[in-house]
């Protein structure tokens, strides 16, 4: 089948049962591949969605400028978007992120500033300063910001994520289990299983340096586009049965165990995502089923993690 552009080919992911990395007497664990997503990540999904959106409605123009905040992953998928819809692309983002996604940006034609860390760790303050950098940008030059963080346009397409997920799992899914970034895929995710199965158990990850769901401190971590500092405006109370911690720590070795027990080359997102999947797993017993996501691929983190296996 010949698609008509490569925006054609965003979903339709496959969704892969966990062989070796699952509990002994628990749920199956089913994870839904993003990383087969053009740029290798889910962040396409929503990022067509609000470009989209913001097109049909009239407020970005053809050929209108766009500006985002980003710690990676939906910079690459604006990029990518705007690049095959000629928009041009300011991008608001870190040194915390990792090399290999600020590189992507840039070779799909973004313009990029770059805010310092502290020692390379995610914050709440990095986090708010991203975002007033990126309004005061879209202010000054008359720009559209998608404004992730608030942007219910997304929402959207997390639906139709959804609608994969449950014909793709025959409408078996007794529990759905991801990590928080901007709370948007999993809010939209989340809502529509409910719509179709009442019980099911949605999980709801965060760091476990940074569990400000959970009525913890803000703190600072190295799980890529998850744990913002503080309480996301998608967020509200209700939208998760239940909030799981995951140290980075966790996460890295499960990306790592899913690596080379699984061949499954992801980031550190979807190992705390797996890392939370496996403890609901065991509760559930053997004859639920869990789904939780790959969000990415490894490929965007090689070079730290190459320098952790060096060391």
């Amino acid at each position: 089948m010949i698609q008509n552009t490569i925006l054609d080919t965003i979903g339709n992911t496959p969704l892969l049962e966990l062989r070796h990395i699952c509990p002994t007497n628990g749920a199956r664990i089913l994870l839904k591949v993003e990383s087969q997503n053009p740029t290798g990540s889910m962040k396409d999904r929503m990022a067509l969605a609000m470009i989209t959106a913001a097109e049909s409605d009239g407020r970005l123009k053809p050929g209108g400028a766009v500006v985002e905040y980003t710690g990676g992953s939906t910079g690459v998928s604006l990029a990518f978007i705007c690049a095959v819809k000629n928009h041009p692309l300011h991008l608001v983002s870190s040194d915390a992120f990792s090399k290999e996604k600020l590189d992507h940006m840039r070779l799909l034609g973004a313009n990029l500033t770059i805010l310092p860390s502290e020692n390379g760790k995610q914050t709440e303050k990095l986090t708010k300063d991203m975002i007033a950098e990126a309004h005061r940008i879209a202010r000054e030059t008359g720009a559209y910001i998608t404004a992730q963080m608030e942007n219910t346009d997304q929402l959207q397409a997390y639906t139709t994520f959804a609608d994969e997920i449950w014909e793709q799992s025959g409408g078996c899914i007794d529990g759905f289990v991801q990590s928080v970034g901007s709370s948007a895929s999993f809010r939209g995710t989340s809502e529509s299983l409910r719509l179709r199965n009442k019980g099911i158990t949605c999980v709801a990850v965060e760091p476990a340096e940074s569990a400000v769901l959970s009525g913890g401190p803000s703190g600072s971590h190295k799980i890529d586009g998850t744990g913002a500092g503080y309480i996301v405006p998608l967020w509200y109370d209700g939208v998760a049965d239940e909030i799981d911690q995951v140290s980075t720590d966790d996460a890295r070795a499960m990306a790592f165990r899913l690596a080379r027990e699984e061949g499954l080359f992801c980031g550190t997102s979807t190992g705390a995502n797996v890392t939370a999947a496996l403890r609901l797993a065991e509760r559930l017993g053997p004859h639920a089923t869990v789904v939780t996501i790959m969000c990415d691929t490894g490929m965007k983190y090689l070079k730290a993690f190459s320098r952790e296996i060096d060391a």
